[in-house]
């Protein structure tokens, strides 16, 4: 493939291995308001999505919850996220090639600014995207709307059609591709045919990603 101008990165899953811990804190919470589900389910339902979302498909599904429920859920997700939460394996290194290859990227995620200065704080990687972090809370569009990676392409000063995307979601791939921009899917907690039904292209090793991109 051809060389891409700018690298956008979701965070959760993809950065940090928050995801799982994240579904966790969900499952046992939506389980105590009427929604018993596990955190497997909770993943297959909720990765990607806004909280706000969240809360409007669980008390579809039967869930009660107070008005105040997201932030109470924030405030335990939190707290569990505080205790320790590892950045994916590999990333690092596709971080240095990626500044071998003087290729920038930055983040765009659904997640709260909060939650990432958490996650990528305690990772050591906040300090890896200096003013290049951009959340659907603060820009005020969310995937799988296109307007956060166009956001993001734009300030950093690149064309869509130059950026390359790399997913967890089906709501992030589905924005990427309304953006057009080329995505990948990271596929390392499941099997990735919701992804690549959604023509990300997929793959569960990020030792491949330099490779995929065509930097190595």
């Amino acid at each position: 493939m051809e060389t891409p101008k700018l690298i956008i990165f979701d965070c959760d899953g993809v950065l940090v291995d928050s995801e799982v811990i994240f579904n966790e804190v969900l499952s046992r919470n939506l389980s105590a308001h009427g929604l018993p589900i596990s955190p497997v389910e909770s993943m297959s339902l909720f990765v990607g999505g806004t909280m706000k979302t969240v809360k409007e498909r669980a008390e579809e599904m039967g869930a009660t919850l107070p008005d105040d429920w997201i932030d109470a859920l924030y405030a335990q997700a939190f707290a569990r996220l505080r205790q320790g939460v590892d950045m994916v394996n590999g990333i690092e290194d596709v971080l240095d090639a990626l500044d071998a290859a003087r290729i920038p990227y930055c983040v765009a995620s659904n997640g709260s600014l909060e939650k990432m200065e958490i996650t990528l704080g305690q990772t050591g990687l906040m300090k890896r995207f200096p003013n290049r972090i951009f959340s659907a809370y603060e820009v005020g569009i969310a995937k799988p709307d296109p307007g956060l990676f166009l956001h993001a392409a734009t300030t950093l000063g690149h064309q869509p059609d130059s950026c390359v995307v790399i997913e967890d979601s089906v709501n992030g791939v589905m924005a990427a591709k309304r953006a057009k921009m080329k995505c990948f899917g990271y596929a390392e907690h499941g099997d990735g045919r919701k992804l690549a039904a959604e023509e990300a292209v997929v793959f569960g090793d990020m030792s491949l990603l330099p490779e995929l991109l065509g930097i190595t």
